[in-house]
């Protein structure tokens, strides 16, 4: 069953996407949208996490630009849009709409006592930084480009963390690959796989660059990641 929740904070509210699944309580998943907004391919993952029994949130982050935008990686004129809100997005204050879907899902009755977060491009960058913060219990990123230019802020977390890159991603060169790798190297709550010859958005069904085995080798990394983490 999925239904929208309402987030409160102090500079104004949003909309959030809830699949609840069949059986609660049960840990909370927090899935962060792409550069394209909350489309019906981030809805769909976050059903994805409820029928594995998890309470899936899905927060609008671009609600500041304006609520509910939705844009399509099939059209030129959207990709420039979503661009553009991608540079103009103030990263911490998403972090904290993040978090506040976070506080908000906790207070759902159907939520239990451990939550994660998990997300795309956009939203892989934005799991990375909320995992630093330390204030989930667990973050799986896919491909979050720039990811190496807030590499340092993990280096001592905490918090147990997956990262899946794609080795030939046109957004993230070899050397920034590089960087997470190493950064994170000595960091033992962290975890970070490349997959070779894969391009940015590897895992996203549909997508231009879709690669069905290994978006299926993560996608099991991480549901046993969250397993691991996430319940008892």
């Amino acid at each position: 069953m999925s239904e929208s929740l309402t987030v409160t904070t102090s500079d104004g509210s949003f909309h959030a996407y809830v699949a609840r699944p069949a059986v609660t309580p049960a840990p909370i998943v927090i899935v962060v949208q792409e550069i394209f907004g909350l489309t019906e391919g981030i809805r769909s993952i976050a059903d994805g996490w409820a029928r594995e029994g998890y309470l899936a949130v899905a927060p609008d982050l671009f609600w500041r630009f304006r609520p509910g935008i939705v844009l399509s990686e099939h059209s030129e004129d959207d990709w420039k849009q979503a661009l553009d809100y991608y540079l103009r997005l103030d990263l911490d204050k998403a972090v904290d709409d993040i978090e506040a879907t976070l506080a908000a899902a906790r207070d759902l009755p159907e939520a239990g006592d451990r939550a994660g977060v998990t997300g795309y491009c956009l939203g892989g960058l934005l799991t990375f930084l909320t995992a630093a913060r330390g204030n989930v219990d667990a973050a799986a990123e896919y491909y979050g480009s720039r990811t190496d230019e807030f590499v340092a802020r993990a280096v001592h977390s905490k918090t147990p963390l997956l990262i899946h890159l794609a080795g030939e991603d046109k957004f993230m060169d070899r050397t920034a690959i590089d960087t997470v790798v190493n950064g994170l190297r000595d960091n033992p709550h962290a975890e970070v796989h490349v997959y070779e010859g894969r391009d940015h958005a590897f895992a996203r069904p549909n997508g231009a660059h879709f690669h069905a085995d290994d978006a299926a080798r993560a996608n099991a990394r991480t549901r046993a990641f969250f397993r691991e983490t996430l319940r008892d």
